[in-house]
C-alpha cells in the first residue's frame, strides 16, 4: 500500500464515522465503557479519546523495524564504548554514583532488555526524537487498546475493505525478562517484582503495570508491584515482607532513586552482591542521558561502526551536542558552538541532559532572540544538550469527549518497542498540534494491508 492509498483509507474511515449509521455515538460510549472495564484508564479517564487508530503501511512498519534495529545496535555499541572509557563517561555527564553502578556486572550480557525509540514517520522517512531504556511504557496499554478498538463497530465496517493487522508485543516482554534471568543464572521460576515509586496521594499502583503483573500471574509467575520503601535485604535475599524477590523489573530512574536513597539501599546491596536479577540494569543510565546522541552523531566516535549503523545515524538522528564553550563539528564544518547556537535559534532546541530534572526544554522557534540568549546562558551552567529541530508529523484524528465527536490536529509519535534488541510491536502517542489543547494519549496502532 502506498502513502497515497493510506491517505485515501483514512478519508474512508472518517466518512464511515460521518455516515448515518454512526451519527448516534452510542458505539463510542460503548467503546469508552469497554476501556473502563479493561482498566484502560488514567486518573479516572480513558487513556485514549481517539476514535481512529493510527495506521502504518506494511512498508512503513518493516522500514521502521529495520532502521530501528540498526540504530539500536549502534546505541548498544556506543554504550559499550562508554562503559570502557572514563573520558566518554565524563562527556556523557554521568554522576559518580552512576559511574560506579555502571561498573557492576548485572549477571547478563544485555545492556538494555526492554527499551523504545520515539520516532516521527513522514512518508518513507523516519526521524528519531528520543531513546528510552528506563521504563518504557505503552506495551500492555497499547495491546489492550488495539483489541478494544479492533472490534468497535466502525472499525469492523472499515475492515471489510481494508484488512488491519495487530502488532502487539507484550508476550515478548516476559520472554525477555525470563531470558535475562536465565543468563543471570536463575534455575527456578522467578518471583517477579515490578519496582516503582508511588507518587504523592497515589492510592494504587500505576494501572498499566498492574495489568502487566496480572498477565504474568495468569502465566504462572508470582508477581507483585513493590515500592523501594517496602524492600529489605537479609540473609542474601531481597524481599517485600514474605515475598522473596528473584527478578526485578525496575521502573525507577536511578537519578530519582539517588535523591531519596543512598547506595546502602537493599536493592543496591542485593544487586551488587549478585543476589537479584535487575531489569533494566543500572547500566542503562548510560543511555538515559541525552548526550548519547552527542556521541552517536560525532563521526570521530562512530568512525569504525558498521556502514549500516552509520547510515541510519546519518539519516535518522538529529545532530546533537553537549552545550559547552568550545568548537565542534557540524557536517563538514568546524563551528564555535555557542555562536552557532545563538545564530540558528529557529532550527535548534535546548534539552536537559537528564530526563528527571525540573529544567525545561527550550525550543528556539518558540522564543525571541533575548529569550534564546537567556536559555543558552542557563544551559552552560547545568548539563544541557542542543539538538537540531525534528519536524512533527501532524494528522487529523476524531476525538470523543463529553458525549460529542470533533476532529483535532494531532502530532504523531510512533514508538517501536525493543526486547533484547529486536522490535516487537509499537505504540503511538498523540499530542496536540495546536498548542491550545491538553488532549493527548495513546492511539491504537495497526498495520493497514492492501486487500
Amino acid at each position: 500500500m502506498s502513502v497515497r492509498q493510506l491517505g485515501e483509507a483514512i478519508t474512508r474511515y472518517h466518512k464511515i464515522l460521518e455516515s448515518d449509521a454512526y451519527r448516534d455515538l452510542g458505539w463510542a460510549e460503548a467503546l469508552r465503557e469497554k476501556m473502563e472495564s479493561l482498566r484502560l484508564t488514567s486518573s479516572g479517564r480513558p487513556i485514549s479519546p481517539f476514535l481512529r487508530p493510527h495506521f502504518l503501511t506494511r512498508k512503513q512498519y518493516e522500514h521502521l523495524v529495520t532502521a530501528s534495529e540498526a540504530l539500536h545496535a549502534a546505541i548498544d555499541r556506543v554504550k559499550r564504548m562508554t562503559l570502557a572509557d572514563p573520558v566518554l563517561q565524563t562527556r556523557m555527564g554521568l554522576l559518580p554514583a552512576e559511574k560506579m553502578l555502571a561498573q557492576i556486572d548485572p549477571g547478563y550480557s544485555f545492556l538494555a532488555v526492554t527499551s523504545l525509540l520515539g520516532t516521527h514517520i513522514q512518508n518513507g522517512s523516519i526521524q528519531v526524537t528520543e531513546y528510552n531504556a528506563e521504563s518504557p511504557s505503552g506495551v500492555a496499554y497499547g495491546e489492550l487498546l488495539s483489541d478494544a478498538l479492533y472490534d468497535a463497530a466502525p472499525v469492523k465496517e472499515f475492515r471489510k475493505k481494508n484488512p488491519l493487522v495487530k502488532i502487539g508485543g507484550s508476550k515478548y516482554f516476559l520472554q525477555a525478562l525470563l531470558k535475562s534471568f536465565k543468563e543471570f543464572g536463575g534455575k527456578k521460576q522467578p518471583n517477579i517484582a515490578i519496582v516503582e515509586f508511588k507518587q504523592p496521594f497515589q492510592t494504587a499502583e500505576s494501572a498499566e503495570f498492574a495489568l502487566m503483573a496480572e498477565q504474568f500471574r495468569r502465566l504462572g509467575y508470582a508477581t507483585e508491584i513493590v515500592t523501594p520503601d517496602q524492600m529489605e535485604y537479609r540473609n542474601g535475599v531481597l524481599r517485600r515482607g514474605d515475598f522473596a524477590i528473584d527478578l526485578v523489573y525496575r521502573r525507577v530512574a536511578l537519578q530519582e532513586f539517588l535523591i531519596r536513597y543512598d547506595l546502602s539501599h537493599p536493592l543496591v546491596r542485593a544487586y551488587r552482591e549478585g543476589k537479584v536479577c535487575v531489569v533494566n540494569s543500572f547500566r542503562t543510565e548510560l543511555a538515559r542521558k541525552k548526550a548519547i546522541f552527542d556521541l552517536l552523531t560525532d563521526d570521530a566516535v562512530t568512525a569504525n561502526f558498521p556502514a549500516a549503523e552509520r547510515k541510519v545515524i546519518r539519516e535518522y538522528l538529529p545532530w546533537t551536542r553537549v552545550v559547552t564553550n568550545a568548537k565542534t563539528t557540524h557536517g563538514n564544518d568546524t563551528v564555535d558552538l555557542p555562536a552557532y547556537i545563538l545564530k540558528n535559534r529557529e532550527k535548534l532546541v535546548l534539552k536537559p541532559n537528564d530526563e528527571n530534572t525540573d529544567s525545561p526544554s527550550v525550543r528556539g522557534w518558540e522564543v525571541d532572540d533575548s529569550g534564546w540568549e537567556k536559555a543558552l546562558k542557563a544551559a552552560t551552567r547545568t548539563p544541557y544538550v542542543v539538538q537540531e529541530r525534528v519536524a512533527e508529523t501532524p494528522s487529523t484524528f476524531p476525538v470523543y469527549n463529553w458525549g460529542s465527536l470533533d476532529y483535532r490536529e494531532m502530532n504523531v509519535d510512533v514508538q517501536p518497542h525493543f526486547f533484547l534488541g529486536k522490535v516487537h510491536g509499537c505504540s503511538t502517542h498523540l499530542t496536540s498540534a495546536t498548542g491550545f489543547s491538553s488532549t493527548a494519549g495513546l492511539a491504537a496502532t495497526f498495520i493497514l494491508d492492501a486487500k
